[in-house]
């Protein structure tokens, strides 16, 4: 992954006895000396010029069965005392969960700990790296200063999966200037209930926006995994359907058939898989009553058999231990977990426990010796591509891109592009920069805020928790005359003197569990107290919502001249006002269908319901929604148009949308699209019913979607093998 003091093709078992004298000097932090010269010729798997299936084979004949149940095992860093049985155990991983830190926290320590677990890794007799795991999902948002780019949610509203590569790219090379050589990233679910905690973290609520997204893979992994210096592995997560909880209830039960799972949640995951992604985490969560870590059927027969993955599979934070409902593993547990497709199990704690009923159960032959081998062969297969072996150490020329001016610029352009414009009555927006503005509302000058959950620990928290810059600091720095913002957080002082007041009012940080909202989806009292104050001046009101999630604010809209949803933005708070004064005009395009009503939820395109703002609203500051043009004059008594979308291609393949139109007078009862697919072949599809025939496909709507009054739209989608061409669907109703 990154170039090292350890030269290259210098046989590893030297540089773990290297590495062995350096602890015992304790010279964990800084770079070792120049090593002598070594005549001996490097065994196999040390050779980097053989092909890494035979470096692995190698290897793995090498190994003993402690050996491999040790790559297998992935545990905490703060549950690893004495730092000594890294190399004891022979553990093939570490992490760092949410709110496992280091002190002081910044990149230079973070580089330093790491350096210090490889060394000790490297002292085992056969010299096998560790692989080291964080949560950078919106960043790298452990470590005190990084650069935090907006939550999934605002990147799925950017409708850009170029800048979302971009990120990715950004994101990796801050993660490799800590060492760091593995992100659980990024959250590949298809969020369809908003009282989910984990809404934020999902690119959007229809297939096709995460499938695009996966793009995010390519900016981290690089076009090949390990070519480039900050070469991070990526993980696609929560397989399979975490999005789709009855109740929106994290950890909960997906009660779908398998072709609504397919439709919905799998194709993001077939992206992943065809991208090369490194990893795939299970979810917590069940679909109809099977836990996803027991569901043998979903992940080794669909996931490594059907979509070909390569990789490895990584359980969640103890959730092998949650198959029983009991607390404390047990043999049983493992060997189902193992036995479904499992290949590293986070532990994290109690790894001498783990170790010893897994060395039951292969030995009692519940876990067979080929399922062991097929873990270590992926495992391994991920460090020799990484580079590992030759380069265990941190690239330090990357630690200085932590929170570097390039990517808070790159970041700064994500904000902006992420905004979405939902209600702009008389042109409010955009503000002068000549304007006399009074700022208001509890996440106008609070980084923690507007940074949301996974921000310097798991659920975040309000406050200056890092360095950025709060929304408040980027509407002072946008306008002409600092001294005409007046900002006083509960809105109190403001009068009629005031151009237009701007209110920076939501949700406060949270992640999963603590997230969910099985009751009231609006603002709080203290939100609703200062937008009383503000409507009581008659100062017209801009407010900017900081949320992870749409939230029910039907019944205060009217008092609002204007909307924008500004998601959690992260550090660069400059963005949203870039967008509050015009130098950038809105662009973002909702990647949720938004509730009238809380008592509305699920709320999805194309399921019959009416929302507040539907899937794909944004305006732009003409007044005007930048999405499809005019529509076409109505048919007098019924009809439809198709009209086809390409949304994403590559060498052999393409993803693509249709979206179909009531353009009669009447509802419609269903309806019916065709096109010919010139040789294309379809591999996947949802929210339809296909068939295909005589080189046509025929798609016809589900139960679900085929009711649609006059002038409604609703859309499927699909991914194919092929070029996509230039189809003209055809579209009837009935």
């Amino acid at each position: 992954m990154r170039p090292s003091p350890l030269p290259s093709r210098r046989p590893a078992l030297v540089a773990a006895l290297c590495a062995a004298a350096l602890a015992v000097t304790g010279l964990t932090g800084a770079a070792p000396p120049p090593e002598p010269a070594v005549a001996t010729a490097a065994l196999p798997y040390q050779d980097p010029s053989l092909p890494v299936p035979q470096r692995v084979d190698d290897l793995l004949a090498r190994m003993t069965l402690d050996d491999k149940l040790g790559q297998m095992t992935q545990i905490e860093k703060e549950a690893l005392v004495p730092q000594s049985d890294l190399a004891t155990y022979r553990i093939g991983s570490v992490l760092s969960g949410g709110d496992s830190t280091v002190s002081p926290n910044n990149a230079q320590t973070w580089a330093d700990t790491y350096d210090s677990l490889q060394r000790t890794a490297l002292t085992t007799p056969l010299g096998i790296p560790v692989i080291y795991g964080i949560d950078a999902v919106h960043g790298h948002n452990a470590v005190r200063g990084a650069t935090l780019f907006p939550h999934n949610i605002g990147l799925g509203a950017t409708r850009d999966p170029e800048l979302v590569e971009r990120v990715g790219r950004a994101v990796a090379e801050e993660v490799a200037g800590t060492g760091i050589d593995w992100s659980f990233a990024p959250c590949l679910c298809v969020v369809r209930n908003d009282r989910w905690g984990r809404t934020y973290e999902s690119f959007g609520e229809k297939p096709e926006l995460p499938t695009a997204m996966t793009s995010f893979i390519t900016g981290m992994q690089g076009p090949t995994l390990g070519a480039d210096p900050a070469s991070v592995l990526t993980t696609a997560k929560h397989y399979l359907g975490d999005g789709g909880t009855t109740g929106g209830v994290d950890q909960g039960n997906t009660e779908l058939s398998e072709a609504e799972l397919r439709a919905v949640h799998l194709p993001p995951f077939t992206e992943a898989v065809r991208r090369g992604v490194g990893s795939v985490m299970l979810s917590y969560s069940s679909w109809n009553g099977v836990r996803s870590h027991a569901h043998r059927y979903l992940v080794t027969d669909v996931l490594k058999g059907e979509l070909g993955f390569t990789g490895f599979v990584v359980s969640d934070w103890a959730a092998v231990d949650q198959l029983d409902g009991q607390s404390g593993f047990t043999g049983a547990e493992i060997a189902t977990a193992v036995n479904a497709g499992v290949d590293m199990v986070m532990v994290p704690h109690d790894y001498t426990r783990f170790l010893s009923l897994l060395r039951g159960e292969v030995n009692a032959g519940r876990v067979p010796m080929a399922r062991v081998d097929d873990a270590n062969r992926r495992i391994l297969t991920k460090k020799f591509e990484l580079g590992l072996f030759e380069r265990p150490l941190t690239d330090r020329s990357y630690t200085s891109t932590v929170g570097s001016a390039a990517h808070r610029s790159l970041a700064r352009q994500a904000v902006r592009e992420s905004q979405v414009l939902l209600k702009n009555d008389g042109g409010l927006l955009p503000l002068p920069k000549s304007a006399k503005v009074f700022v208001a509302g509890k996440n106008a000058d609070d980084i923690g805020n507007q940074s949301g959950g996974w921000t310097v620990g798991w659920q975040g928290r309000s406050g200056p928790v890092t360095e950025g810059t709060t929304i408040l600091q980027g509407i002072r720095a946008a306008v002409t005359d600092p001294s005409r913002v007046t900002y006083d957080r509960y809105g109190n002082g403001i009068d009629g003197s005031y151009t237009a007041a701007v209110a920076v009012v939501g949700e406060t940080p949270y992640a999963e569990g603590r997230g969910d909202r099985p009751g009231a989806m609006g603002l709080d009292q203290e939100d609703l107290a200062t937008l009383a104050r503000l409507k009581a001046s008659g100062v017209p009101v801009a407010v900017v919502l900081v949320s992870g999630r749409p939230l029910d604010i039907a019944a205060q809209l009217p008092d609002w001249r204007a909307l924008l949803a500004a998601w959690l933005p992260g550090t660069e708070g400059a963005g949203v006002a870039d967008v509050l004064f015009g130098d950038h005009a809105p662009t973002g395009k909702l990647p949720v269908s938004w509730m009238r009503s809380a008592s509305q939820q699920p709320v999805n395109d194309g399921d019959g319901k009416s929302p507040l703002f539907p899937y794909g609203h944004g305006l732009t500051y003409d007044g005007t929604d930048p999405g499809p043009g005019p529509d076409p004059d109505p048919d007098p008594v019924g009809g439809c148009t198709a009209d086809f979308r390409l949304v994403n291609s590559w060498p052999g393949g393409h993803q693509a949308e249709i979206t179909v139109k009531n353009t009669g007078t009447a509802p419609t009862s269903g309806w019916t699209v065709d096109w010919a697919l010139d040789g294309a072949s379809i591999t996947s599809l949802w929210n339809g019913t296909l068939t295909v025939a005589d080189g046509r496909a025929t798609v016809r709507n589900t139960s679900s979607n085929g009711a649609l009054s006059p002038g409604a739209t609703t859309s499927f989608g699909y991914t194919a093998n092929g070029s996509a061409g230039s189809p003209v669907p055809r579209c009837v109703t009935g």
